[in-house]
């Protein structure tokens, strides 16, 4: 049997290596982690730049992982697999809130809605599956966001769909720290007015977000009534939700967290 192909296991190095470590990497900086002259890393990014498994920056000129490795990376669990487990939660999260549920996963930057379950009531309700949601006007968009590698937010496209909308891409980073560090996310009339979402992150095996699911539903029910407590979402049930997506990333082979 041929032995290992050197050239192959130098990229794999590079890879894991900007994968595990800092966002984004420069030759020499990679050079050194690796023990690999400078011209033999740079002649390896620029193969791995040209089939897009990794990106360089305009403005700094280091390296960082591109989309489509990303997208191969997670192409094993599709979107049905995804729906498929978390069939079972969402419809109990529906039942235990009393709201409408709404799964997510990021799609050029905005958030894709691959399963939605009605507010179990007797009301007149559009199915949202397939529609395309602002990820930075979205409490499932924020979860995503805070939770994505590759970093899409897209300072240009910070729209303002309500006065409560953030559009300042400095702001949002911070936002996005705040997610990341509590494990979930809100809006609160950023997108609709009078309307309010709550979402938290669905991981796979690898810890790597896959996914959020949430709840959305009028202000007057998810939020406090009086004071501060007015626009903050009720804690029961930033509970309920952080319960069921813990229970689809177990399903997913995550270890809990």
């Amino acid at each position: 049997m041929p032995g290992p192909i050197q050239s192959i296991e130098r990229a794999a190095a590079i890879l894991r290596l900007l994968a595990s470590g800092a966002r984004k990497m420069g030759v020499a900086e990679l050079a050194t982690a690796l023990g690999l002259p400078k011209g033999t890393v740079r002649g390896i990014l620029r193969t791995l730049q040209h089939v897009g498994f990794v990106e360089q920056s305009q403005d700094t000129g280091k390296y960082q992982l591109g989309a489509a490795l990303f997208h191969i990376g997670s192409s094993y669990l599709d979107v049905n697999e995804l729906r498929t487990r978390a069939l079972n939660w969402s419809d109990s999260l529906a039942a235990r809130s009393k709201e409408s549920v709404r799964i997510g996963t990021l799609h050029e930057g905005q958030v894709l809605v691959v399963h939605h379950v009605f507010r179990p009531d007797n009301s007149s309700q559009v199915l949202e599956v397939g529609a395309l949601l602002p990820a930075h006007a979205s409490a499932l968009g924020k979860v995503l966001l805070a939770n994505d590698p590759l970093d899409q937010l897209d300072d240009a496209g910070l729209v303002g769909f309500t006065p409560a909308t953030c559009t300042d891409p400095e702001r949002l980073r911070e936002m996005l720290a705040e997610v990341r560090a509590r494990g979930w996310a809100s809006d609160v009339e950023e997108m609709v007015e009078g309307e309010v979402s709550v979402a938290a992150p669905i991981r796979d095996r690898r810890g790597v977000t896959v996914g959020a699911i949430g709840i959305s539903g009028p202000i007057e029910r998810l939020c406090g009534m009086t004071g501060e407590d007015a626009r903050t979402p009720r804690v029961e049930l930033v509970s309920y939700v952080r319960e069921a997506a813990r229970a689809i990333s177990r399903d997913l082979g995550a270890i809990p967290w």
